[in-house]
């Protein structure tokens, strides 16, 4: 869904934020808008209409305060934020079951220049796609399928170079003083990708079988335990505990497949299993990567470009996702969706 925003209803979220249960009055002094009260007053209108912000009294007694949908959306310093230790952070570090039920339901993924620049990338892909042969297609989506099994690998600590890579998965050939494990990481992640690719539409409509199948797939030949995992697992870097219960992840892991066929923009779909997976954590390992496949197979299965990864630093996409882990944030890691979907578009096909 898209938001639409005036110039002025971010200043009024922010000083909202820092003065809550702040009256219109307060608001209107507070930014010193130039628009005027009655401007004002209609920005606030339109951000209760928006779920952003929420209000308690009558009258003029009417006080405002910024909702939970407004910390999902909101814009955080990524470096600012950790600057902190791990133990001075304020974090939600226990497992939101409001997430998928109440906030990500109510609340706007996308803004409208956002939608605006994703459809445009997308409407390019599809102009320089359908100039492709068969073939010629088919070599383009080899090419990110080895850009992706590398750097969604990286990601996980695989040391493997993207030239490394390439003659592994093109010639079997693995890479001196490489570990054996390594090597069946990427070649797992390469089949799980020519599987969604030959059957772009087993993820349609999303169910958890699904993802356990990709996931299989994806751990085969690893020393990892498949479906549903029945012990506690923690997270390097973060105070967040996931949940521990398998019948609680399987219940968490059914509503996130609800939630997300419920969408209809294409893009809120892959952005949301990218997330949800990874903060989920339904798997002893390859949370990260099962979540990176199936976004993937989502976007394949609407004839969307598909995402590498490429140019992320590994790094900033841990940050990313460890501020939605502590803050049930989107902001940071939707900058790097659109950002890779970019440079897949301008890079690839």
């Amino acid at each position: 869904m898209a938001r639409k925003k005036t110039d002025i209803t971010p200043q009024i979220l922010e000083f909202i934020r820092a003065n809550p249960r702040c009256s219109s009055k307060e608001i209107y002094e507070g930014i010193g808008s130039e628009p005027g009260y009655a401007t004002v007053k209609r920005s606030i209108q339109q951000l209760l209409e928006e779920k952003l912000i929420k209000l308690s009294g009558k009258g003029k007694g009417t006080k405002y305060e910024t909702s939970p949908g407004y910390d999902f959306i909101r814009t955080i310093n990524v470096d600012r934020y950790f600057q902190q230790e791990i133990d001075d952070r304020r974090i939600q570090s226990s497992f939101n079951h409001l997430l998928i039920s109440e906030l990500i339901p109510s609340s706007f993924l996308f803004t409208d220049e956002e939608v605006h620049t994703l459809t445009s990338l997308q409407n390019q892909y599809k102009e320089k796609s359908s100039k492709l042969t068969p073939n010629e297609y088919k070599k383009e989506l080899e090419r990110l399928a080895i850009d992706l099994s590398w750097k969604s690998s990286q990601i996980e600590g695989n040391t493997y170079s993207l030239l490394e890579t390439e003659t592994l998965l093109k010639d079997k050939h693995t890479a001196s003083g490489k570990t054996k494990e390594e090597a069946i990481m990427l070649l797992d992640h390469k089949e799980a990708l020519d599987f969604i690719i030959a059957q772009p539409n087993y993820i349609q409509p999303l169910t958890l079988s699904g993802i356990e199948d990709i996931h299989s797939i994806l751990i085969k030949d690893l020393e990892v335990d498949r479906n549903i995992r029945k012990r506690t697992v923690g997270i390097s870097g973060t105070n967040y505990r996931p949940l521990d219960n398998e019948f609680q992840i399987r219940e968490a892991m059914e509503g996130m497949c609800i939630l997300i066929n419920s969408q209809e923009n294409v893009f809120a779909k892959a952005l949301l299993v990218l997330l949800l997976i990874s903060y989920i954590q339904p798997f002893a390992d390859g949370n990260k990567r099962t979540a990176r496949i199936i976004s993937n197979a989502i976007l394949i299965n609407n004839n969307y470009c598909p995402i590498s990864f490429r140019t992320v630093d590994a790094i900033d996409y841990k940050k990313a996702i460890l501020i939605f882990y502590e803050q049930n944030n989107i902001s940071a890691f939707k900058k790097i969706f659109i950002e890779q979907f970019e440079f897949a578009v301008k890079t690839y096909f």
